[in-house]
C-alpha cells in the first residue's frame, strides 16, 4: 500500500499564506493545482521525491462545497482552524476497495494550468469524515507520467506521518499489517485528543522537519 500525498486544508482567507508558510518550511514553491469542480474545491501542490506530494486545498464559493464529501471535508477541517485534513494511499484497481466498503468510487478531475484533464477515482471520503483516523483511496486514470508526483520539486521526501488512532482498526481498512500500514513511509501511533493525521516528518536538505 502506497502513500500518494498528504492533505492539509484551510480556509479561503489562509489559502495563500499556508501555501507559502509550508513552502518556505520544505524549501520549495508549490504549484497551482487548479479547481476540483465537482466538489468545490481548488488546491496547491508541492510534488516530492520518491513519489508523493503535498496539497494544502481550501473550498470555493460554489455549491458543490456543499453537497459533495470531499468538499464538507474541507471544509469542516477549515471551520476547525485548518490543519491535516487526511492521507491518501493509492491502489491500481479500487474496484476491490468497492467490493469492501460496498460502494462505488466517485470520480473527480481537475483541468491543469496547463489545460490538462487530470482524472481518478476516489472512495472513502465517508469513512474518513466519520472517523478521521482513517485514509482514503485514490485511483489515478491517467499516465503516471502526468500524476502530480511525477516531477519533483524538491529532493524533499516524507519520511513518516505520525497518526492518532487505533492500529488495529485502520490496518483492518486498508487490508495491511499494523506494524507496517505503508511502504517506505514510517507510521508512528500516537495519543491524541482528536483522532486524524497529526503531523508528517518531512526529510529535507537542510534536516527533518515536522509538520
Amino acid at each position: 500500500m502506497r502513500l500518494d500525498h498528504v492533505s492539509y486544508a484551510v480556509a479561503r482567507d489562509s489559502f495563500v499564506s499556508t501555501v507559502q508558510w509550508i513552502g518556505s518550511a520544505l524549501g520549495a514553491g508549490f504549484v497551482d493545482g487548479g479547481v476540483h469542480p465537482r466538489f468545490g474545491t481548488r488546491n496547491f501542490i508541492l510534488p516530492l521525491s520518491g513519489g508523493t506530494y503535498v496539497e494544502v486545498v481550501t473550498t470555493l464559493d460554489h455549491p458543490a462545497a456543499d453537497r459533495a464529501p470531499f468538499g464538507q471535508a474541507v471544509a469542516r477541517r477549515a471551520a476547525e482552524g485548518g490543519g491535516w485534513l487526511g492521507w491518501v494511499v493509492s491502489v491500481d484497481d479500487i474496484t476491490p476497495v468497492e467490493a469492501r466498503l460496498g460502494r462505488t468510487s466517485a470520480e473527480g478531475h481537475r483541468v491543469r494550468p496547463d489545460g490538462f484533464d487530470l482524472r481518478w477515482k476516489q472512495i472513502g471520503l465517508l469513512e474518513l469524515m466519520e472517523d478521521p483516523q482513517l485514509p482514503y483511496f485514490l485511483q489515478w486514470l491517467v499516465p503516471d507520467e502526468e500524476r502530480p508526483s511525477a516531477d519533483p520539486r524538491t529532493s524533499t521526501t516524507i519520511h513518516g506521518v505520525s497518526i492518532a488512532g487505533d492500529a488495529a482498526s485502520i490496518a483492518e481498512f486498508l487490508g495491511e499489517p499494523a506494524d507496517h500500514p505503508l511502504d517506505q513511509v514510517d507510521v508512528t501511533w500516537v495519543e491524541d485528543e482528536e483522532p486524524g493525521l497529526v503531523s508528517v516528518e518531512f526529510a529535507t536538505a537542510k534536516g527533518p522537519v515536522t509538520i
